[in-house]
């Protein structure tokens, strides 16, 4: 009896050799922390811990083949060497005073790779206060309409293109949480959506316009905050037919990151819960806009959705029918990025007895959502290289790395960490024509 599926054939992909541009919309701690970090590893300053693309390992066949590659060398990643970058803000400043301002990053570490960080000057930036209330730069395009604007943001990818000698590019959203927003009918089709775009629809966020902009270069486009974005049929629409992949949304850092952890943990034992109250301080800019009760909504609803889906308590509702989960984020400047996050877990166990689980995470936030930037942009430039990946639109197999993971209509997202990362995996195998790993093991007592 086999533990594995069976060998499939492996897909084509094209060569990740030459650059590979790196295209961030917003120039705050976390992309300069991402930029940062990349420019210090290629100099020997320091190792891409977080990074599965760099430090992970993947196991291939049985146990006892004894074969655990690194990802990065069983499939064709770029090599960091290779990256280049650019970036959109409405504050003008470069990388290194961005950095510096931010305040994640110590300064000797700056300094060190002070040149390149000042050579990095980011463009004027799509921005609507609308979306964003709590925040006024003034780094900013105008143009006539939200069309001439898409088409402003086209002309800045080609140009970078050009003039960065960029082989291929990959657009990655790293700017503040926009107001929440519905689905609405500019958003169904590409013609709704251009129609909207000429007469101003206050329904388009920027967002969708550097998304728009991106895919149609057929640049793959990642959305790394709450955003509606790119989870909306248009954009499904225009990823597949031009071959640009996209991802989203939310990076799953903090807090998230440890409700996927755990709550995994209670199902897999039976262990009941009745509540689990979070809240969280933060001083950065994203928690400054998060101030904002339409933004913080955006965020909450990315937040929530997690328990749900991971405890599913249609099929369990003895354990997690009657869940009370709270979420707060507190702006609280003194703290910057070092964000805290304070967890409440009331539980049951046997006969119904009351337990409580307490956690206090002091994280830093931009620290753990740096190295989820790099995996996202190298596997999805792998993924637009891949013949069995690129005319998917949506990559659901990168949700290890997102709090609201995308899937195509209808079908609900994963939240299992554990489970995300199989899915990751086996991809990885698939496209090599690796068998697939199923745990079941039970051809060693044959």
């Amino acid at each position: 009896m086999a533990s594995s599926a069976e060998k499939t054939t492996a897909t084509k992909i094209a060569s990740a050799r030459g650059k590979l541009g790196v295209m961030i919309v917003g120039m705050g701690a976390v992309a300069t922390t991402f930029i940062a970090g990349v420019e210090a590893i290629r100099k020997g300053i320091a190792k891409p811990i977080g990074s599965l693309t760099q430090m992970g390992t993947i196991r291939l066949g049985k146990r006892t083949d004894g074969r655990s590659p690194k990802i990065s060398k069983f499939v064709p990643l770029a090599n960091l060497k290779d990256l280049v970058f650019t970036a959109w803000d409405i504050f003008e400043e470069d990388a290194y005073a961005a950095a510096m301002n931010a305040g994640v990053l110590e300064k000797d570490l700056l300094n060190q790779i002070k040149p390149f960080m000042r050579s990095i000057k980011p463009r004027k930036a799509v921005f609507d206060r609308n979306y964003v209330k709590l925040l006024d730069g003034k780094h900013v395009k105008k143009g006539k309409n939200k069309r001439d604007m898409a088409e402003q943001l086209r002309g800045d990818i080609r140009n970078f293109k050009k003039k960065s000698g960029a082989d291929r590019l990959v657009m990655i959203w790293c700017a503040s949480t926009e107001t929440f927003t519905k689905q609405s009918a500019v958003h169904e089709s590409l013609e709704a959506f251009e129609r909207g775009l000429e007469e101003n629809d206050p329904k388009i966020a920027p967002s969708m316009i550097y998304a728009y902009a991106a895919l149609m270069e057929g640049v793959p486009f990642a959305n790394g905050a709450p955003n509606l974005t790119v989870d909306i049929p248009v954009m499904m629409e225009l990823s597949k037919a031009n071959n640009a992949p996209i991802a989203g949304k939310d990076f799953k850092t903090g807090q998230t990151l440890m409700k996927t952890i755990l709550a995994p943990g209670f199902k897999a034992r039976m262990i009941g819960m009745s509540g689990w109250f979070s809240t969280n301080i933060l001083g950065n800019r994203d928690g400054e806009v998060l101030e904002d009760p339409g933004s913080f909504k955006t965020k909450e609803e990315s937040k929530l959705s997690v328990l749900d889906r991971i405890l599913q308590p249609e099929l369990y509702p003895d354990l997690y029918g009657n869940i009370h989960h709270k979420v707060r984020i507190n702006y609280y400047p003194p703290r910057g990025d070092n964000k805290e996050g304070w967890d409440n877990i009331d539980i049951f166990g046997w006969l119904g007895y009351p337990m409580q689980i307490k956690v206090d995470f002091l994280c830093r936030d931009s620290i753990l959502a740096a190295p989820i930037v790099l995996d996202l942009i190298l596997f999805l430039d792998l993924a637009k290289r891949s013949e069995a990946l690129r005319g998917l639109g949506v990559q659901e197999w990168l949700s290890f790395y997102l709090k609201s993971p995308m899937t195509v209509p209808g079908l609900y997202p994963e939240h299992d960490l554990f489970i995300q990362l199989m899915k990751l995996k086996n991809t990885l195998r698939h496209l090599r024509g690796e068998q697939l790993i199923t745990h079941l093991g039970l051809e060693y007592y044959d």
